[in-house]
């Protein structure tokens, strides 16, 4: 059995319920080894779920890796959003926070060939209600759920291309609250566009997390990125890291089965830390 770890952990610095130190409490009490943070990273547009306090969020973490260095390792991350014309490049971030890694991912969507200036020029496909993915699929694509979906790969795997990041999140989070309305998951269209990113992960030796969220939050019926998907890694042999996606202390448990599901299907690249595969 793999140690209790969890890379994938928000806090109230972002859209997070709970403080920092909250967090690391509960990791320490139910026997966690260790524990990374990473924040939704600051955006050059007003919202409620990123840093604003990005220079105090990683003061506070390094603190809390010190004062409790003998009880659980402790790592400071950011969740990155690639958001072309507004943040595309994540070096400046890294480079003033002085993180020791990252997980990619893609929450917010410009239509194509568009220079967006606020989330009113975004599709946000991500949040709580389904009906938000619907009103921007119509606002910025005409409804037209194959360029919304192209759009939405095509800017993960520029992410992936220019930044590299430590870790690559929830690749497929675009089905979330699709819920089979608009396409199913084996529509060779989609299915070819979906591997495209698994392969350029492999391409570029990156770690793919198993997201959970989506079933705990009852948002999905599968991991991210779901189990078909996850036998096409296994094949490649991409290195995984389960993570629980954490917004609040209990969250850090809900690892829904993926252990023992890749156990199950023999998938031998499972890591207990991004450090595993440096």
């Amino acid at each position: 059995m793999l140690s209790k770890t969890n890379f994938h952990t928000h806090s109230n610095y972002c859209d997070g319920k709970a403080t920092l130190r909250e967090m690391v409490d509960f990791a320490v009490a139910h026997n966690f080894t260790a524990l990374g943070f990473t924040g939704h990273c600051p955006l050059p547009f007003d919202n409620t779920y990123s840093i604003t306090d990005y220079e105090g969020y990683c003061n506070e973490v390094r603190a809390l890796k010190e004062e409790y260095a003998d009880r659980i390792e402790i790592s400071l991350g950011l969740e990155m959003d690639y958001v072309p014309g507004m943040l595309e490049d994540f070096s400046p971030l890294i480079k003033q926070g002085g993180l020791e890694y990252t997980i990619g991912s893609i929450h917010l969507i410009p239509a194509e060939g568009s220079a967006p200036r606020s989330a009113d020029d975004l599709w946000m496909i991500d949040g709580s209600r389904y009906q938000t993915y619907d009103e921007g699929l119509m606002k910025h694509f005409g409804g037209d759920i194959r360029r919304g979906v192209r759009a939405y790969f095509h800017n993960e795997n520029a992410m992936l291309e220019r930044n590299r990041p430590t870790i690559v999140g929830h690749p497929d989070k675009i089905v979330m609250h699709n819920r089979d309305r608009y396409f199913t998951e084996d529509e060779p269209w989609y299915r070819d566009l979906a591997l495209e990113t698994i392969h350029l992960i492999k391409e570029l030796d990156l770690i793919c997390e198993i997201n959970t969220r989506g079933i705990y939050k009852g948002r999905h019926a599968d991991y991210y990125p779901g189990k078909w998907l996850i036998q096409e890694m296994k094949q490649l042999h991409i290195p995984v890291l389960v993570s629980t996606d954490a917004h609040a202390p209990e969250d850090l448990l809900r690892t829904e089965g993926a252990y023992e599901y890749l156990q199950e299907i023999g998938y031998r690249d499972v890591l207990k830390s991004w450090r595993d595969a440096q």
